[in-house]
């Protein structure tokens, strides 16, 4: 191919209307475009290196009438160099005269050479000028040829047996916001302005220390700020070096495992549970053994006494998703199997400082004599989840290893919302958020009670709306209540059914879990007004 057609080619299949200045170049390359299109294949067949047919230019993407010249040009020759029409070790034209023969600015030029000289389509050798690179990528239309296609669409036949188990168990939506979401916080009440003053106190100190990755356990201050609540809010018995800052319950759950199990080890877990718990376990290779819960909580019969596993995953405050707190007996019970058969019990402590009868209850881990409770919670439920900072409170001779295993595992940052949250707490605002919002959340758990005895009067079981952001409204086991949340979801109302967070569907209870606590007070009634209308269309008789 000749210099010459590199510039035609350009000039015949750029989107740019020709100036007067160059319209005698454009009649010239318009009247050599047989020639140029000849030379690079246009219009005919073109072939891959190993003589594979490739469609003609009819079916390729054009550039975009707005794309800049520039991109155009670099675009441009790429392709040609992936479809070998400039070939490993061909000379391009200086960008000097090829912006003289394309009647444009030199700069227009050298911007394109210099991006496909960055990405290894071109080479520059002094003295010789730029050519066609011998290492250019001009492999990868060959290789994407002779991978064989997916036999399903969506791409999970590629997934390991692990990973098609994980999607399989998937219980997050795409939708995270709306009536009646569980476990969704009222964003809109956080105080905006004071976190704002905050946050621009840090940025004006200009403190390097908080933009770089943090320390494996967390910022400081923030530690010790929660350590403080947790004292005194949860009796929780900790001091600071053991409260490790995490991005959630599911990294809190994923480095205990990592640190303290075996792949193959077993976890008893809560049946229901919440759904992130099983997912995290069986990302890990730990097998779960549901537990069933009463009104006590988690219910050990003999046979699973007999065979210990290596962790007990427990919300005893407030079992998700069912609400049941677990016994004082229960809980002895179980801090005595662990001790005695050197099980970890990891706690799950997600929203216990919504109760709106009495005082929290104190957590697990404060009557834990053995050190063998691992004590995890969010900030989440409390501020916002996008926040994603949560904190795992260790027995003391772990603290120092959890701490190196997350600086190792995943180089936490977000150093700068620590820093924040610390002063947030510190000055008092975190404390009294928690009281307004316990007020307000109340208030909302009251109204939609009352449009669920509006419809359907004492007919359907209540449970789980003592505490907490949810409440479980419960259905005739003949009811699908997988397909009313489908049905639901097209009336723009999100709400869970009950039979996915159990392990197994045969025994499965059936019902919903509404979401109160994100819902305005006066869309509560519409919104279930809408639900409810689902509902009755399924209910028996």
């Amino acid at each position: 191919m000749k210099l010459v057609s590199l510039s035609d080619y350009l000039l015949l299949r750029i989107n740019r209307t020709p100036s007067k200045t160059t319209s005698d170049k454009s009649k010239a390359a318009g009247a050599g475009k047989s020639n140029a299109e000849k030379a690079l294949g246009k219009g005919a067949e073109k072939t891959t290196a190993n003589g594979a047919k490739k469609p003609d230019d009819k079916g390729a993407a054009k550039p975009a009438e707005k794309m800049p010249v520039n991109r155009q040009i670099y675009q441009l020759i790429r392709e040609a160099i992936l479809a070998h029409t400039l070939p490993a070790g061909m000379q391009l034209p200086s960008s000097r005269d090829l912006a003289g023969e394309l009647g444009m600015s030199r700069n227009t030029v050298t911007y394109a050479y210099e991006q496909l000289l960055a990405e290894g389509y071109l080479e520059s050798r002094t003295g010789a000028g730029t050519f066609v690179a011998d290492t250019a990528p001009d492999q990868i239309p060959e290789a994407a040829e002779r991978i064989e296609p997916l036999t399903d669409p969506s791409g999970k036949s590629e997934l390991s047996a692990r990973g098609a188990l994980l999607t399989r168990m998937a219980g997050v939506g795409e939708r995270q916001w709306g009536a009646f979401m569980p476990g969704v916080p009222d964003v809109t009440c956080v105080p905006h302005k004071v976190w704002s003053r905050l946050q621009n106190k840090h940025w004006r100190r200009s403190n390097s220390d908080l933009l770089t990755y943090g320390p494996g356990a967390g910022y400081a201050p923030l530690r010790e700020a929660v350590a403080e609540y947790l004292r005194v809010a949860r009796s929780v018995n900790c001091n600071p070096s053991q409260v490790l800052i995490t991005t959630g319950i599911h990294q809190s759950i994923d480095i205990v495992v990592k640190l303290l199990g075996e792949h193959g080890d077993s976890a008893w877990v809560e049946d229901p549970c919440y759904w992130g718990t099983r997912s995290v376990l069986n990302s890990l290779g730990i097998q779960s053994v549901p537990i069933a819960v009463d009104q006590e909580g988690m219910r050990m019969r003999l046979a699973n006494l007999r065979r210990p596993p290596r962790f007990i995953c427990t919300t005893p405050s407030h079992q998700y998703p069912l609400g049941m707190v677990m016994s004082l007996s229960r809980r002895r019970m179980l801090l005595e199997y662990a001790a005695a058969h050197k099980v970890w019990i990891i706690e799950d402590d997600y929203d216990s400082e919504f109760r709106y009868g009495g005082r929290p209850l104190a957590s697990l881990q404060g009557m834990d004599t053995h050190d063998r409770v691992l004590y995890m919670g969010t900030f989440s439920k409390i501020m916002f989840p996008g926040l994603r900072i949560g904190f795992l409170v260790v027995p003391e001779s772990l603290a120092k290893a959890f701490s190196t295993g997350i600086a190792e595992l995943y180089r936490n940052g977000q150093v700068f919302l620590q820093a924040t949250l610390a002063d947030f707490m510190a000055e008092g605002h975190f404390a009294s958020h928690i009281r307004k919002m316990r007020v307000l959340y109340a208030e909302r758990l009251q109204l939609l009670m009352q449009s669920i005895g509006r419809h359907f009067g004492e007919k359907m079981a209540i449970t789980g709306g003592e505490a907490g952001l949810h409440l479980v409204l419960g259905l005739p086991q003949e009811c699908d209540d997988v397909l009313i949340c489908e049905q639901a979801l097209q009336a723009g109302i999100i709400v869970r059914p009950l039979s996915r967070y159990y392990m197994h569907a045969r025994g499965a209870r059936r019902g919903l879990l509404l979401g109160y606590a994100s819902v305005p007070n006066e869309e509560i009634a519409r919104s279930f007004d809408k639900l409810a209308a689902v509902i009755k269309r399924h209910l028996p008789g």
